[in-house]
């Protein structure tokens, strides 16, 4: 009698996820940064997303992992950076990110306010939805070295990307400087080219209050004049920092 029932139970759960998959198709789709992304739509309505996204570096390395429920983010999604260590952990529901990861001195950025600290102040760095890899790439992805050299990708030039984040967590400012042997070039960029999801930030805070914030990311420029994100191990030879909120005056934007 057992038996008969379990057989039942598995018929029922073969023809229900049969009849699932039947409503839902799986998209692959090439998106810029040589990542791809893998998802399913509604068979319905090929422009809702519904079930498991996730998208791929290389196509090998797992970045992104979350759930589409009729077209809206949903629970746990999961930021990687391309060798597979977890940078956030951001639960959509609750507007929360649930996980950071830990940040050394070596990480490519640096955080700075306007004012004086002292070692009694308690100071938070603005995060972003997405980690310190993933959330970051599309203030990367929309500059361009307007000229071509054959030492792009050498080594011997570098970007810098500064972010201006407001008290309330909004993107203000944005320039893009960068740097090599006979190149100096800064250029501020329209925030209209960004999506109004990568204007959004957790502003930075000085004990409790939250506060002005820039953020520098250093990069390095490909050899198709991009930029690209440092690794940790990669930055100015400097590894196993302990964790830090490097705070203090810079140039104006």
């Amino acid at each position: 009698m057992c038996n008969k029932k379990l057989l039942l139970f598995l018929l029922i759960f073969s023809l229900s996820a049969r009849c699932f998959s039947q409503d839902l198709i799986e998209k692959k789709e090439k998106l810029a940064d040589k990542m791809t992304a893998v998802y399913t739509v509604l068979k319905s309505d090929e422009q809702v997303k519904d079930g498991l996204y996730q998208e791929f570096y290389r196509r090998k390395h797992l970045i992104v992992s979350g759930i589409y429920k009729k077209g809206r983010k949903t629970g746990v999604w999961r930021y990687f950076n391309p060798k597979g260590v977890l940078m956030q952990t951001y639960n959509v529901d609750k507007d929360s990110i649930v996980y950071e990861a830990f940040e050394s001195r070596a990480s490519g950025f640096d955080y700075l306010v306007d004012e004086e600290l002292t070692d009694s102040d308690k100071t938070t760095k603005p995060l972003k939805i997405g980690g310190r890899y993933y959330g970051y790439l599309p203030y990367l992805a929309i500059y361009k070295t307007p000229f071509i050299s054959y030492y792009w990708g050498s080594g011997l030039y570098e970007g810098k990307v500064e972010l201006l984040i407001s008290p309330l967590g909004r993107l203000a400012d944005m320039k893009v400087t960068v740097m090599g042997p006979d190149l100096l070039q800064g250029t501020r960029l329209s925030l209209k080219l960004l999506k109004e999801e990568d204007k959004q930030f957790v502003p930075a805070t000085i004990n409790h209050k939250p506060v002005i914030c820039r953020i520098i990311i250093h990069c390095r420029v490909d050899g198709d004049g991009g930029l690209v994100l440092f690794d940790d191990d990669m930055r100015r030879g400097v590894k196993y920092d302990p964790p830090h909120i490097n705070y203090g005056v810079d140039d104006d934007f």
